[in-house]
């Protein structure tokens, strides 16, 4: 069933175990994600963020992974994730799409505050969860790597402030985490987590998950942390499934895609139950 993210992130928060949430830029990986929640009986949020457009409009996005959402026999939030303009988050909502990241992180605080409080009154009148995000997570490669990242983590006093004045249903914080492949292994800033928790009393979302160990994540979702977010440990899932159906003979994009999703499913199965989401649908 389609649902939007704040009674799941509730829940989640009460019980204390976490979501996953995973880019799904095909109809292979919506299949892996939502199938193996199904198996699990574990809510999922799926979706796509900005950065991944190019790879499948909004629109396709749309028709494939609503239909799957709606037909679930589990909760299922989809979810725009670092909708970075105003106009796509607004296509978003107009589609369908049951959650929005608003992430203008990288503006000034009062900039941020006031475009996600504004985003916030629109999406609350639609019934649709609104994610921001305070500090800045960036990449572990490219042109979203920070030279220093400590200097961008998330200040919980600021934090409180931030929640308070936009009525966000989430936030997305900065502790050590970064998108991507990690070169080295991070270091998460665990009581910084729960000191926002304790500041702010929302659900706290972390970006940047495919990379942390065990540990990491356990530990993460114990201090506050209800939405980890998931893509590249998926994307490259995917490629090795087809790699290994190329190996086995397959011949065929139809003989691939049993190896595919079978992979991708695998490492849902993992993050599932890792959260500790499983049999919480």
């Amino acid at each position: 069933m389609l649902v939007n993210m704040k009674e799941m992130l509730a829940k989640a928060q009460k019980e204390q175990y976490g979501i996953g949430f995973f880019n799904a830029v095909n109809v292979e990986m919506a299949r892996a994600v939502i199938e193996t929640a199904e198996e699990l009986h574990a809510p999922v949020i799926v979706g796509t963020a900005e950065v991944l457009l190019p790879a499948m409009s909004l629109e396709r996005v749309a028709e494939y992974l609503i239909p799957i959402a709606q037909k679930a026999d589990v909760p299922v939030a989809v979810h725009y994730d670092h909708g970075l303009t105003f106009e796509k988050c607004m296509e978003a909502l107009k589609l369908g799409f049951s959650s929005v990241m608003y992430d203008c992180s990288t503006a000034s605080y009062e900039e941020n505050l006031d475009r996600v409080a504004e985003m916030v009154r629109i999406c609350h009148g639609m019934g649709v969860t609104v994610e921001g995000e305070l500090g800045h997570v960036g990449d572990n490669e490219g042109a979203g790597k920070l030279e220093n990242p400590s200097d961008y983590y998330t200040d919980p006093a600021v934090a409180a402030d931030f929640v308070q004045k936009t009525g966000v249903d989430a936030l997305a914080v900065a502790v050590g985490n970064a998108h991507g492949d990690y070169k080295f292994p991070p270091k998460l800033d665990f009581s910084r987590i729960t000191a926002i928790r304790e500041a702010t009393g929302i659900p706290l979302v972390l970006h940047g998950g495919s990379g942390l160990s065990d540990d990491d994540f356990r530990e993460a979702v114990r201090r506050g942390v209800c939405k980890i977010n998931i893509f590249t440990d998926l994307d490259k899932a995917g490629r090795a499934g087809i790699e290994k159906g190329l190996k086995n003979g397959a011949a065929s994009m139809m003989g691939l895609i049993p190896y595919e999703i079978e992979a991708m499913k695998e490492v849902v199965r993992n993050k599932i139950g890792l959260f500790g989401s499983d049999g919480r649908a």
